[in-house]
């Protein structure tokens, strides 16, 4: 270390502890207070600032004969102290000495702004070096200066920055939080602190994490509803050892790897790696998981698969909230709070819980995890392909093929994770290849910036001579052999294998078209026949229908009725979709898709508008809340002079109340004009339109 004067001429400080005569021949350094005591006599040493023992004298050691010692009157430069800290805290070494040197020292870490680098993080590290000759501390978090969003410094003159407490009250101290741990700051550089940046945190971090979380309540309260006892299931108690789904199974995999890879990363102190894997994981989370499971979770295929997924869902939040409070105490406190209503004997606090400790990472977990990850690649490969032919994913196509020479991956996109790469990309059938040869021609190019270093003027030379390698020599090098080329020894990272899709001959680009990543290589068949335009119109058709349940307010399992007038030039198109496609329609909407002539005159509206597909196919839709639908056929046969008055005190009914009165086998009863009537459900009369679809229309006549 450098030269350093400890000592300042100054009357405010921590005096040092040296005694002297005039001439300096005789100097004494203190080294406790009971030392100052014994030496100078005085007993009532209770306090060392300079004004309190400036004045004390101690005899020369030397005799009564030489004059006595008096204190100097610099005292200590203030980051002496600070360096002294962790032992000063302790009043070490004379107390908590075996405390201090056994568990207390060295600090696991210590957190100041770049500026101390010259400070207090010297000083800490000079003393310890000449103390114990180690450091003070395991680990440094240095954070770098906060400045405006010009990049200059924060000013109260200038006004140059939003109020703190401003931006904590528009969007929360967590996600202040998250900005500034995902920021520069935390790796010792400078930011600009712009607000905007704190509200990205709010839209693309808590807003889908706090949807996630709202579809399981929405989902679980609809599976309460539908459940025989009325009761919500305990999702803290599904068994999810034996889940066979495998997006239930990726999700798992993938929060055990977050919770994993968070905890690695806050013990090595890497703040800033913690937020871009949270981001990752929250968009797996929502737009995989979520956006691929919708139907599943709201009960598509029966009650325990439902359960499965609402387990899995629930189990992915909670161990979320647990690893992740640390960072957003606020936010996880509040979903956790909700979420233990499960668990009544959890820790009453999110902070009170131990950190989510996941199994040893198992190979099946990394092979699903990258299978998924691939599926995704897969489907932006699609969607650009798409774009680029200006093909909208309304408009089904024929065909794809997915080439990878990884067969365990193929195995899986082919088999577990095709339904959701169809239904995502709107292909009726998907092949898979593992020779990259057929589709594709297969050529190297060096990577100059690595090559040309080492090869100097020889690279022109490597260079002309990887254009004669052979395919094996190219798939060779891919799983990691070397290569001799002109002479030079080209390993891992020296060269790149690149393919280019190779269109069949006689075909055009508008027919077939590939897009890779150079992993996978995707190729798409653009042109569709009849049969797909058809399920194009019907997509389109639903699309309309879910945008007016949204434009009116409803909440998903919110039950309406759909209803669809075409206009006169568009009759024979429209009704040809409704019935080929009816079975994606009422999946879909969760209901029939009926022509306006069958709604009921009683049938309360919720919205109408008018509407077009396709080019120009022009109709009206409407959608009600569930009607009760008269047979009057039936009620005459039952008492044609009370038929009429019967079928309007059904219309008038509402489908609840008639839906659990109709339960009793002797059916509802109802007197009219002193006659006492039994009417029955499915002979008398319907509940919803989905009863007369599955009836028939003729049931009416």
């Amino acid at each position: 270390a450098h030269d350093w004067a400890v000592s300042r001429t100054r009357y405010w400080g921590t005096p040092l502890p040296v005694w002297t005569n005039e001439d300096l021949s005789e100097v004494l350094v203190i080294g406790s207070v009971q030392q100052l005591k014994d030496l100078s006599g005085r007993k009532d040493i209770t306090d060392l600032h300079r004004h309190f023992i400036d004045d004390i004298i101690i005899p020369s050691q030397r005799g009564p004969n030489f004059p006595p010692l008096k204190r100097v009157d610099d005292v200590f430069d203030c980051w002496f102290e600070s360096g002294s800290m962790p032992y000063a805290q302790l009043h070490y070494p004379f107390e908590n000495k075996e405390y201090f040197e056994k568990h207390y020292f060295p600090a696991d870490f210590i957190a100041e702004g770049l500026d101390q680098t010259r400070g207090w993080f010297y000083t800490l590290m000079v003393l310890s070096t000449a103390l114990f000759d180690k450091p003070a501390f395991k680990n440094l978090i240095c954070n770098g200066l906060v400045l405006a969003s010009d990049g200059k410094k924060m000013s109260k003159r200038l006004k140059n920055y939003p109020d703190p407490m401003e931006v904590v009250n528009k969007y929360g101290a967590d996600a202040l939080r998250l900005y500034l741990i995902n920021s520069p700051v935390v790796r010792a550089e400078p930011l600009k602190f712009v607000e905007a940046g704190v509200f990205q945190v709010v839209k693309d971090v808590f807003l889908p994490w706090f949807n996630a979380y709202r579809f399981l309540v929405q989902n679980t309260l609809r599976y309460a509803q539908e459940a025989p006892d009325g009761q919500a299931p305990d999702l803290s108690k599904v068994d999810l050892s034996s889940v066979d789904n495998v997006l239930d199974r990726w999700i798992l995999a993938a929060t055990n790897t977050l919770t994993r890879e968070v905890e690695k990363e806050m013990e090595a102190y890497h703040l800033y790696n913690v937020v871009p894997r949270l981001l990752t994981f929250i968009e797996q989370l929502t737009n995989i998981y979520v956006r691929f499971n919708r139907k599943r979770l709201k009960g598509s295929k029966g009650p325990q698969d439902t359960l499965r997924a609402l387990g899995s869902l629930y189990h992915v939040l909670m161990t979320l909230c647990k690893a992740m409070a640390p960072c957003t105490p606020f936010f996880t406190e509040s979903m956790y709070q909700n979420l233990r209503r499960c668990q009544p004997s959890a820790p009453e606090s999110v902070h009170f819980c131990p950190y989510p400790k996941p199994p040893v990472d198992v190979e099946e977990d990394t092979q699903i995890q990258q299978s998924v990850s691939r599926m995704q690649g897969v489907i932006d490969l699609a969607r650009v392909l798409r774009e680029k032919h200006n093909k909208p994913v309304k408009l089904p196509l024929k065909k794809m093929v997915v080439v990878h020479p990884d067969q365990k991956f193929l195995q899986d996109i082919a088999g577990e994770l095709q339904t959701y790469v169809l239904e995502e990309l709107n292909v009726r059938v998907l092949e898979t290849c593992s020779d990259p040869l057929k589709y594709a021609d297969i050529r190297a190019e060096p990577q100059w910036s690595v090559l040309g270093k080492r090869l100097g003027k020889s690279m022109g030379t490597v260079r002309d001579a990887m254009k004669d390698l052979t395919v094996d020599d190219l798939i060779g090098y891919e799983a990691g052999k070397e290569l001799t080329v002109a002479g030079f020894t080209i390993g891992p990272g020296d060269m790149k294998v690149v393919r280019e899709f190779r269109r069949a001959e006689g075909v055009d680009a508008s027919e077939v078209d590939a897009s890779g990543d150079g992993d996978v290589l995707v190729v798409l068949e653009l042109t569709p026949d009849e049969g797909l335009l058809e399920a194009g119109l019907a997509r389109e058709l639903v699309n309309k229908f879910q945008k007016m349940r949204k434009s009116a307010g409803l909440v998903p399992g919110q039950v309406v009725e759909c209803y669809l007038t075409p206009a006169v030039d568009s009759h024979d198109a429209i009704l040809k979709v409704m019935n080929n496609q009816s079975k994606y329609i009422v999946e879909s909407l969760g209901a029939p898709l009926m022509l306006g002539s069958v709604a009921p005159a009683h049938a309360v509206p919720l919205l109408e508008e008018q509407n077009s597909v396709g080019s120009g196919l022009n109709f009206t839709s409407l959608i009600t809340r569930p009607t009760v639908f008269p047979l009057v056929p039936a009620l005459k046969e039952l008492n044609s002079g009370a038929a009429q008055g019967l079928a309007v005190w059904l219309a008038s009914r509402d489908c609840a109340s008639l839906t659990a009165e109709s339960t009793n086998p002797a059916g509802v009863q109802v007197t009219m004009e002193g006659v006492k009537f039994s009417l029955k459900r499915g002979v008398h009369f319907l509940i919803s339109a989905t009863e007369l679809y599955n009836n028939g229309f003729e049931i009416l006549k």
